[in-house]
């Protein structure tokens, strides 16, 4: 019997089903909350995703689950308290890829230890009984202690206080299993190229091609939901071809270095650079990451590359506040995401203006559209989303059941094993990976001598997380790609055998797969 996340028994969901009550287009964070939510209240769910889940913004975030403290300053109130009351439910639904992180301000001015301890207050009594933890005032030793590596010279003390940490690829492919284990289907490398109307012009579905086979399919739909982020406006050019854009592309970077720069396990914040933006490095997954950035750029990419100034930007203010100054050099990799940003409406094209906040809108056709927001949000969207769309006559009336709907791996977490720290990411699937290398010794193997992923994993990935390429492996399954670019392309190789088998493809296929990868590491490669 083939699992359930198998390719062939999704595909034969698709021709069996005449009809959907709900498909939704987009497979990053707010495509699978938005399906999640709707399998949640009992309809016949499809999710169409272009490449492969969280391709795009959604594996590229700072990996918080924070309510914005920068929100805050802003005096967004209702934001921050809405944020930090799923930020919660994330940590709850989610414990395996959700975590308590501390963060410290360091404070170089007199006012700022009681600037910050004061708003920070603020955030803990906005959390209310979800809180992760309240915030204190740390003295010049202790804030030292807690951040080796900070700069000393003029340091008069710090403020602690919490916010959740997780790992964002690896929760959208939990996601995408947790939509087809309630009875969903979702695929990808299926893009949708154009809606589907009837007589009186409602959309009533979508075409799309398998991009695997070529297979094209019209599928109908009584609701169509528009969550494809970045790209939201595409579709709606589809159903309205001289649309108004409704989305400002706003640029996020980020810089990966070792962990010797930061080695406490505290993450850094900086609450107001030079030019007005908030800063974080944050250890994750034994390295750490520096960001981010907020530049307006004028096209959507699915592989967008940062500007000189950003990663300029980022080096120059960590020296300002780490012993060791980053160089070029020092970056293992760097990733850049772009937010889907509502679009203000004053014609403002400063980024950090624009509203963080979620928004939904109906066409006269009924195509509905969802951007905005942000991952730690995700399940407010989609509950927002699949609302509107009984509101609007679209769905039958039933409640969402997703603010305590445990994601796939958040079982009874397995014993400690000896064996690698990182597969507490698998969380209650542990015990079937390690039958797995217990069954094919050979798999316990690293895929790199200097990570601790194994060839397991990839086999894993292929046969229940929907893995299709080196590229799906490296980059949102293991994510080796993300922290050391040179250690990602020495295993693509291996990769490339190891899914080759499972797939049942040859060694032509694995060529042209490695080849892929290389040119996409590129991207990730900072030169010089």
């Amino acid at each position: 019997m083939l699992s359930p996340f198998h390719r062939a028994t999704l595909l034969q969901q698709l021709t069996a089903t005449p009809a959907w009550d709900l498909i939704v287009i987009g497979g990053g964070a707010t495509g699978l909350g938005v399906a999640l939510d709707g399998i949640s209240r009992g309809y016949k769910t499809l999710l169409l995703e272009q490449a492969d889940f969280a391709k795009g913004t959604s594996s590229r975030s700072t990996k918080l689950v924070h309510g914005g403290v920068r929100y805050l300053a802003q005096g967004d109130i209702g934001l921050v308290r809405e944020a930090l009351h799923e930020r919660g439910l994330m940590l709850q639904n989610a414990p395996h890829l959700c975590h308590n992180q501390a963060f410290i301000i360091p404070n170089y001015t007199w006012w700022g230890g009681p600037f910050y301890a004061l708003g920070l207050k603020l955030y803990d009594l906005l959390a209310g009984r979800l809180s992760l933890g309240a915030s204190v005032h740390l003295s010049r030793a202790e804030t030292l202690r807690q951040l080796p590596g900070l700069r000393p010279a003029g340091l008069r003390g710090g403020v602690r206080y919490h916010d959740g940490q997780f790992d964002d690829a690896r929760l959208a492919v939990n996601l995408a299993q947790t939509c087809i284990e309630g009875g969903g289907t979702a695929l990808n490398y299926f893009p949708v190229r154009g809606l589907l109307k009837d007589a009186q012009g409602r959309v009533a579905g979508v075409r799309t091609t398998d991009q695997e086979t070529g297979r094209e399919y019209e599928l109908r739909a009584k609701t169509v939901v528009n969550a494809t982020g970045i790209f939201v406006d595409e579709i709606r050019q589809l159903d309205e071809p001289k649309v108004a854009p409704l989305v400002q592309p706003s640029q996020g970077v980020h810089l990966v270095l070792d962990q010797s720069f930061l080695p406490g396990a505290a993450a850094l914040m900086i609450p107001h650079t030079d030019d007005g933006r908030v800063l974080f490095a944050v250890p994750w997954l034994g390295r750490v990451v520096l960001g981010t950035t907020d530049t307006p750029v004028p096209t959507a990419t699915l592989e967008p590359r940062a500007q000189e100034a950003e990663i300029d930007f980022l080096l120059r203010t960590a020296a300002q506040y780490l012993t060791r100054a980053p160089t070029r050099a020092d970056v293992l990799s760097i990733f850049v995401g772009l937010r889907p940003l509502a679009a203000a409406t004053a014609g403002s094209t400063q980024t950090k203006e624009i509203s963080r906040r979620h928004k939904i809108v109906a066409s006269a056709s009924g195509l509905i559209t969802i951007t905005g927001g942000k991952w730690t949000t995700y399940r407010r969207m989609g509950q927002d989303t699949i609302d509107q769309a009984i509101a609007l006559g679209q769905l039958p009336a039933a409640s969402s059941q997703t603010a305590h709907l445990a994601i796939h791996g958040a079982g009874a977490l397995a014993e400690k094993a000896a064996l690698p720290a990182h597969l507490a990411a698998y969380g209650s699937d542990q015990p079937a990976l390690r039958q797995l290398i217990t069954d094919v010794p050979a798999l316990g193997a690293n895929l790199d001598a200097q990570f601790e992923f194994l060839q397991a994993e990839v086999v894993w990935a292929a046969r229940h997380e929907l893995a299709r390429t080196v590229e799906d492996v490296l980059a949102r399954r293991v994510r080796l790609l993300f922290l050391d670019v040179a250690a990602a392309l020495r295993a693509a190789p291996t990769v490339a055998a190891l899914l080759a088998r499972e797939l049942g493809h040859d060694a032509a296929w694995q060529a042209r797969q490695v080849a892929a990868f290389e040119e996409l590491a590129r991207g990730y490669r900072l030169a010089g």
